[in-house]
């Protein structure tokens, strides 16, 4: 793939993360900045869809972006980013804050996720899962299907189990991206994407963090938010915290 190839692709994909609608080469032309004509566009689009990039629902509509498409731009393309200060400053003030035992910790972490991600969440060891952001979730145009549902409901069933067979895949301080087919949850992995993160409790035990979403989710997005309340969960503040909450103040401060 070309230099410019890839920019068609990264604006198609972007253009399909805002809207969830076939993205033809008049809207790339018109909203991106390509500096190329619409017949080169349109060339381009042709040879990504030739080449697996992207998919063409039918002749008169716009394309979307295959597994294939997705995965060359999460390992090629996508750039670094970093949450704003105040997401970071909401995360921290949340998690410090927090009084209660790791089970309140793991279930308030999931409930931050869903909120800033738009995804479902799940959080904790198998014997310790939280998971929160359904209504998130379903409110996403691909989970409006009575079926998606079903299979989502089905998949929740059976976090426990899910969980283990995530954790077995991935190291601990390790963040992975599945996509599509290769979701280790095997009922959602037609429709859906997974960002999961391993790392280790207070006693040891290794544990997920993980959002769940459509295929156009904001990877970059998720894989920062997820690095973050990583680095929060396995921070010593969290631990002083359980044990003083007076030390709020101090801990923030430490961490900006």
């Amino acid at each position: 793939m070309n230099t410019r190839q890839q920019k068609i692709l990264k604006a198609v994909i972007d253009e399909y993360t805002k809207s969830a609608i076939p993205v033809g080469s008049k809207v790339l032309t018109e909203k991106h900045n390509l500096k190329i004509s619409s017949a080169t566009v349109r060339s381009d689009m042709a040879e990504l869809e030739k080449l697996g990039y992207l998919h063409q629902l039918h002749i008169s509509a716009g394309r979307i972006p295959t597994d294939k498409g997705y995965r060359y731009f999460v390992e090629k393309i996508m750039p670094e980013q970093k949450l704003t200060n105040a997401e970071q400053k909401k995360l921290q003030a949340e998690v410090l804050k927090l009084k209660a035992q790791k089970n309140r910790l793991t279930r308030t972490t999931a409930k931050l996720l869903a909120s800033l991600s738009g995804s479902l969440a799940i959080t904790g060891a198998r014997e310790n899962l939280f998971d929160f952001g359904m209504h998130e979730l379903l409110g996403q145009p691909e989970f409006k299907d009575a079926d998606e549902f079903c299979k989502i409901a089905e998949a929740l069933d059976y976090l426990d189990e899910n969980v283990g067979n995530i954790l077995n895949k991935i190291k601990v301080g390790e963040t992975k991206i599945f996509i599509g087919k290769d979701n280790p949850i095997k009922e959602i992995s037609e429709s859906s994407s997974m960002v999961v993160s391993a790392y280790k409790t207070k006693s040891g035990e290794k544990a997920v963090l993980a959002l769940i979403g459509p295929k156009r989710m904001k990877y970059a997005k998720n894989k920062s938010l997820l690095d973050y309340v990583k680095k929060l969960m396995n921070s010593a503040a969290v631990i002083l915290i359980i044990i003083n909450p007076n030390v709020i103040p101090d801990l923030i401060r430490n961490l900006n």
